[in-house]
């Protein structure tokens, strides 16, 4: 895939109604919105098209109303909230491509602002069907898609009306595409990933794409323990995909035949069963990853893992970390997502953090602000990784 995309910048907006496809899938409770993080990151797009006097059409889909109308899941409090932080009124349509749509986009004026209601009330969104993709296309002069959470689904309003459309990225997506993308393609060395979760069947094509590119490939979270099953050692209860067992065997074949180090924990902290409820307290003791005793699991990486880890990372010109190292919602159970992240922050390496639970971390100990870059996309920096086209992103113009 192409990684030089043109942006908002490569292009003339003004005057022009402009499309822009953002991410306000914002969580809410009892009808407010609990974090405005995703409208907030949208704002440097938005501004610029405003103040390049386009007339801007904003788009997104929120939750998964699965084509039907749910009032629950109207964009409306969005537009409030967008309202609130613009300083003027975001005027909001009550359809998504139909009649109040058009009849709103044609009055537009230079530097207005505007949102369409949640693109999935409509059936063929999800399915990325040319019809609403043309009548989304016909209220624009110009596509922006600023949506990297969503750019892995080819759906209408992310990709389609870019077959109607000249398309652009806005500067979230270009931010991932460029920082991600020269990681990926040429970074600087030593590279080092680091991956965690529960599963290796999350993670297959991940691990197999990134052992072509990396000096060092650190596995921590539940997923390292079918590597340490297929590699003979006693797990105990933890963890293990049975099925996946030689797929570990034949990724740790590959790293050995390609000069690639591949670190798992050394020790792990274990307990007599997963916490219930999550944060519970729990007793646990740290054993040697080799020989973990009958009727123990795993739920952490030990202290002589997070060292090595750490140290790794310190190390490293470039680190892409996507996954926790064990069940880091459990404070006793946190100790090595913390190291992991406390090593990226303390490192002068290019730093990616991919999205999902590994950014909550990042976010939560205060850490995001010494970060390279924190990817917005749990799903997409996923695909990203695994090196696979995104159809959000394969849409857009080439410079």
């Amino acid at each position: 895939m192409n990684y030089n995309k043109k942006s908002v910048e490569d292009i003339d907006v003004a005057g022009k109604r402009v499309l822009c496809r953002c991410d306000f899938n914002v969580p809410t409770k009892n009808g407010k919105i609990t974090s405005d993080k995703r409208i907030v990151a949208a704002l440097p797009t938005i501004k610029y098209l405003m103040e390049h006097g386009a007339k801007v059409i904003l788009c997104s889909h929120m939750g998964k109303p699965k084509g039907e109308w749910k009032e629950e899941l109207s964009l409306k409090i969005v537009a409030n909230r967008l309202s609130e932080l613009l300083g003027q009124e975001v005027i909001m349509a009550a359809d998504v491509a139909g009649p109040d749509a058009h009849a709103k986009a044609a009055a537009l004026k230079e530097g207005q602002v505007m949102l369409l209601e949640n693109t999935r009330f409509i059936k063929g969104e999800t399915k990325n069907d040319p019809e609403l993709s043309k009548e989304l296309a016909s209220l624009a002069d110009v596509f922006v898609n600023d949506a990297f959470g969503t750019a892995h689904r080819a759906h209408s309003s992310t990709a389609g009306v870019a077959d109607y459309l000249p398309a652009v990225c806005g500067y979230l997506v270009e931010k991932e595409v460029s920082i991600m993308g020269k990681a990926l393609a040429n970074p600087e060395r030593p590279f080092v990933a680091i991956l965690g979760g529960a599963k290796v069947s999350d993670k297959l094509n991940v691990i197999n794409n990134l052992l072509e590119k990396v000096d060092t490939l650190i596995i921590g979270g539940g997923m390292a323990f079918t590597f340490l099953a297929a590699q003979g050692c006693s797990v105990g209860s933890s963890l293990v995909d049975n099925e996946k067992l030689d797929y570990c065997k034949d990724m740790m074949a590959k790293a050995a035949a390609k000069g690639v180090k591949l670190l798992l924990p050394v020790d792990t902290v274990v307990a007599d069963s997963f916490p219930n409820p999550i944060d519970a307290e729990i007793a646990t003791q740290v054993v040697d990853s080799a020989a973990i005793p009958a009727g123990k699991m795993g739920l952490d990486i030990g202290p002589k893992a997070q060292a090595e880890f750490a140290a790794a990372a310190k190390a490293a010109k470039t680190v892409v970390w996507n996954g926790p190292m064990g069940v880091f919602e459990n404070p006793t159970l946190a100790k090595g997502t913390i190291a992991v992240a406390q090593a990226l922050a303390d490192s002068d390496a290019v730093t990616i953090v991919g999205g999902g639970d590994s950014a909550a971390a990042c976010e939560q100990l205060g850490f995001a602000d010494k970060i390279t870059h924190i990817s917005t996309g749990g799903g997409a920096s996923l695909e990203f990784l695994e090196g696979l086209e995104l159809p959000g992103i394969a849409c857009l113009q080439d410079k």
